[in-house]
């Protein structure tokens, strides 16, 4: 399973600058922005959490593209807003547990935690890409002309350093 995490980059100065209703209005365009993107690469929400999202998809590459195309496509959706949106994201691929809560599909473990702590790395326009998953044969094509940056981090809640690549993508504001 391939999950993918996004969070928006400022959103407490986003809501203290264009107010509560505005920013949340803001926030479930960019929900349904996301949404769109997720579905176009055979992916499905999972959850929302505050201005996060968590998807999941059944190939790495889908959740890849996926990634690339919110970064590539983010000017566009912010061209039709007074505040922009800056979109972090961390993707990781791996076996997790799923369930049922809620009447709802839910995911567990390991991977769904580095997942997280990968978008936490993100600045912002970039995508954080857990290395085994940068390590697929095929990802590096979807790569390609995007400036891998690989880089390693301790992450919180893990003993050792953590190895990601940091994809710089064009288009993004």
């Amino acid at each position: 399973m391939t999950l993918l995490f996004s969070d928006l980059k400022g959103s407490t100065a986003l809501y203290d600058a264009i107010g509560d209703a505005a920013a949340y209005g803001l926030v479930r365009e960019h929900f349904a922005y996301l949404a769109a993107i997720v579905r176009e690469h055979d992916g499905a929400i999972v959850k929302t959490i505050g201005d996060a999202v968590m998807a999941a998809f059944h190939e790495p590459l889908q959740g890849l593209r996926a990634a690339i195309a919110m970064q590539e496509r983010v000017a566009a959706f912010n061209a039709g807003h007074n505040a922009p949106v800056v979109l972090k994201l961390g993707l990781h691929e791996g076996p997790c547990i799923a369930v049922n809560l809620n009447d709802r599909l839910d995911y567990f473990g390991g991977t769904v935690n580095l997942a997280a702590r990968l978008q936490g790395e993100s600045r912002g326009g970039d995508v954080v890409i857990s290395a085994p998953l940068a390590a697929i044969a095929e990802a590096a094509a979807v790569m390609a002309g995007r400036r891998p940056c690989p880089e390693t981090a301790r992450l919180r809640g893990l003993v050792e350093p953590v190895a990601f690549i940091r994809l710089e993508v064009a288009g993004r504001s």
